[in-house]
Protein backbone atom coordinates (compact mmCIF):
# COMPACT_ATOMS: atom_id res chain seq x y z
CA UNK A 1 0.00 0.00 0.00
CA UNK A 2 1.04 3.22 -0.71
CA UNK A 3 0.88 6.56 0.86
CA UNK A 4 -1.98 7.70 -2.02
CA UNK A 5 -3.78 4.79 -1.15
CA UNK A 6 -4.13 5.17 1.98
CA UNK A 7 -5.10 9.13 1.71
CA UNK A 8 -7.70 7.69 -0.76
CA UNK A 9 -9.05 4.98 1.86
CA UNK A 10 -9.19 7.70 4.78
CA UNK A 11 -11.36 9.84 2.68
CA UNK A 12 -13.32 7.04 1.61
CA UNK A 13 -13.84 5.84 5.14
CA UNK A 14 -14.92 9.36 6.52
CA UNK A 15 -17.38 9.31 3.99
CA UNK A 16 -19.05 6.46 5.43
CA UNK A 17 -18.74 8.07 8.62
CA UNK A 18 -20.13 11.22 7.94
CA UNK A 19 -22.84 9.41 6.24
CA UNK A 20 -24.19 7.63 8.91
CA UNK A 21 -23.40 10.06 12.14
CA UNK A 22 -25.25 12.94 9.99
CA UNK A 23 -27.98 11.01 9.26
CA UNK A 24 -28.32 9.87 12.40
CA UNK A 25 -27.90 12.73 13.93
CA UNK A 26 -31.06 14.18 11.80
CA UNK A 27 -32.75 11.01 12.71
CA UNK A 28 -32.44 11.71 16.34
CA UNK A 29 -33.37 15.25 16.38
CA UNK A 30 -36.42 14.83 14.39
CA UNK A 31 -37.44 12.36 16.84
CA UNK A 32 -37.29 14.15 19.84
CA UNK A 33 -39.03 17.12 18.21
CA UNK A 34 -41.78 14.44 16.99
CA UNK A 35 -41.88 12.73 20.30
CA UNK A 36 -42.40 16.92 22.48
CA UNK A 37 -44.89 17.16 20.08
CA UNK A 38 -46.78 14.13 20.44
CA UNK A 39 -46.81 14.15 24.44
CA UNK A 40 -47.89 17.76 24.73
CA UNK A 41 -50.62 16.95 22.43
CA UNK A 42 -51.30 13.32 24.17
CA UNK A 43 -51.99 15.49 27.18
CA UNK A 44 -54.67 17.39 25.68
CA UNK A 45 -56.10 14.88 23.84
CA UNK A 46 -55.01 11.05 24.24
CA UNK A 47 -57.01 9.47 21.21
CA UNK A 48 -54.17 11.29 19.29
CA UNK A 49 -51.30 8.99 20.02
CA UNK A 50 -51.95 6.81 17.00
CA UNK A 51 -51.44 9.64 14.49
CA UNK A 52 -48.64 11.20 16.53
CA UNK A 53 -46.83 8.36 15.77
CA UNK A 54 -46.26 8.80 12.53
CA UNK A 55 -44.00 11.58 12.07
CA UNK A 56 -41.91 9.86 15.15
CA UNK A 57 -41.52 7.21 12.84
CA UNK A 58 -40.72 9.02 9.62
CA UNK A 59 -37.78 10.63 11.19
CA UNK A 60 -36.46 7.25 12.20
CA UNK A 61 -36.26 6.23 8.55
CA UNK A 62 -33.16 8.87 8.22
CA UNK A 63 -30.86 6.48 9.95
CA UNK A 64 -31.50 3.47 7.83
CA UNK A 65 -30.79 5.99 4.33
CA UNK A 66 -27.32 6.38 5.76
CA UNK A 67 -26.28 3.13 6.88
CA UNK A 68 -27.02 2.10 3.31
CA UNK A 69 -25.12 4.46 1.59
CA UNK A 70 -22.46 3.82 4.30
CA UNK A 71 -22.60 -0.05 3.32
CA UNK A 72 -22.17 1.03 -0.21
CA UNK A 73 -19.10 3.36 0.61
CA UNK A 74 -17.94 0.44 2.39
CA UNK A 75 -18.00 -2.24 0.11
CA UNK A 76 -15.66 0.01 -2.48
CA UNK A 77 -13.18 1.38 0.18
CA UNK A 78 -12.14 -2.43 0.37
CA UNK A 79 -11.14 -3.04 -3.45
CA UNK A 80 -7.36 -2.99 -3.98
CA UNK A 81 -7.10 -0.30 -6.65
CA UNK A 82 -8.43 2.37 -4.49
CA UNK A 83 -7.72 5.51 -5.52
CA UNK A 84 -7.82 9.05 -3.47
CA UNK A 85 -10.18 9.89 -6.61
CA UNK A 86 -12.42 7.59 -5.52
CA UNK A 87 -11.89 8.17 -1.51
CA UNK A 88 -12.59 11.86 -2.13
CA UNK A 89 -15.93 11.17 -4.71
CA UNK A 90 -16.75 9.04 -1.55
CA UNK A 91 -16.65 11.28 0.96
CA UNK A 92 -18.51 13.61 -1.26
CA UNK A 93 -21.08 11.22 -1.61
CA UNK A 94 -21.53 10.68 2.27
CA UNK A 95 -21.30 14.45 3.01
CA UNK A 96 -24.19 14.89 -0.20
CA UNK A 97 -26.58 12.07 1.33
CA UNK A 98 -25.71 13.03 5.32
CA UNK A 99 -26.70 16.42 5.06
CA UNK A 100 -29.76 15.76 3.35
CA UNK A 101 -30.98 13.23 5.90
CA UNK A 102 -29.51 16.10 8.67
CA UNK A 103 -31.77 18.80 7.13
CA UNK A 104 -34.32 16.01 6.28
CA UNK A 105 -34.72 15.26 10.50
CA UNK A 106 -34.67 18.85 11.03
CA UNK A 107 -37.74 19.44 9.14
CA UNK A 108 -39.51 16.32 10.23
CA UNK A 109 -39.33 17.36 13.72
CA UNK A 110 -40.47 20.60 13.43
CA UNK A 111 -43.17 19.75 11.00
CA UNK A 112 -44.12 17.09 12.95
CA UNK A 113 -44.28 18.45 16.26
CA UNK A 114 -46.82 21.56 14.79
CA UNK A 115 -48.90 19.09 12.82
CA UNK A 116 -49.29 16.89 16.12
CA UNK A 117 -50.25 19.78 17.93
CA UNK A 118 -52.57 21.18 15.66
CA UNK A 119 -54.23 18.11 14.74
CA UNK A 120 -55.11 17.50 18.37
CA UNK A 121 -57.17 20.66 18.20
CA UNK A 122 -58.46 19.59 14.65
CA UNK A 123 -58.69 16.42 12.93
CA UNK A 124 -59.22 18.14 9.81
CA UNK A 125 -55.68 19.07 9.10
CA UNK A 126 -54.55 15.59 9.54
CA UNK A 127 -53.94 14.94 5.79
CA UNK A 128 -52.15 17.71 4.72
CA UNK A 129 -49.51 17.65 8.00
CA UNK A 130 -49.21 14.06 6.12
CA UNK A 131 -48.23 16.05 2.88
CA UNK A 132 -46.11 18.32 3.93
CA UNK A 133 -44.20 15.45 6.11
CA UNK A 134 -44.15 13.59 2.61
CA UNK A 135 -42.59 16.70 1.33
CA UNK A 136 -39.76 16.74 3.69
CA UNK A 137 -39.55 12.77 3.45
CA UNK A 138 -38.85 13.66 -0.29
CA UNK A 139 -35.76 15.79 0.70
CA UNK A 140 -33.66 12.44 1.92
CA UNK A 141 -35.11 10.17 -0.93
CA UNK A 142 -32.88 13.15 -3.21
CA UNK A 143 -30.14 12.84 -0.54
CA UNK A 144 -29.84 9.02 -0.69
CA UNK A 145 -30.57 8.93 -4.49
CA UNK A 146 -27.72 11.76 -5.43
CA UNK A 147 -25.71 9.97 -2.99
CA UNK A 148 -25.98 6.50 -4.07
CA UNK A 149 -24.75 8.34 -7.92
CA UNK A 150 -21.71 9.58 -6.21
CA UNK A 151 -20.48 6.73 -5.21
CA UNK A 152 -21.54 4.84 -8.21
CA UNK A 153 -19.84 7.17 -10.07
CA UNK A 154 -16.48 7.88 -8.26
Amino acid sequence: MSFKSDFGRFFGLSGAVSCLTLSCLGAAYGTAQAGLGLCRAGTRKPSIAIKGIIPVAMAGVRAIYGLVLAIIILSGVRESSYTCYRGLGHLSAGMCCGVAQLVSGVTVGVVGESSTQAVSLRSSLFASSVLILIFSEALALYGLICGMIMAQLS
